[in-house]
């Protein structure tokens, strides 16, 4: 796609700066700009806060997360979590 921008002096100038900074030219720091904006559009798309999902939405999330975690549950003895077992090579 070919696009024509009509932009301000001082933002060209800016543009252009940032460019020169990076060794490359307007064209191409441009594009990179425009890239890494689309990406960051999508991916707040993909990833949006929980706050702005309905209930449904989270339920289904967590759901889908629990399912994906089946049979990775390991059950632990009370001596293993037990501090002094922990520590008790160390004189604590």
């Amino acid at each position: 796609m070919t696009l024509t921008l009509e932009v301000p002096p001082d933002v060209e100038a800016g543009l252009l700066a940032q460019a020169q900074a990076q060794g490359i030219d307007i064209s191409h720091y441009v594009e990179n700009v425009l890239r890494r904006e689309a990406m960051a559009h999508s991916a707040a798309e993909v990833f949006r806060p929980a706050v702005e999902l309905t209930f449904e939405e989270r339920r289904a999330h967590l759901r889908k997360f629990l399912e994906g975690h089946a049979g990775n549950t390991i059950v632990l003895t009370d001596e293993a979590i037990d501090r002094r077992s922990t520590y008790e090579d160390r004189g604590l």
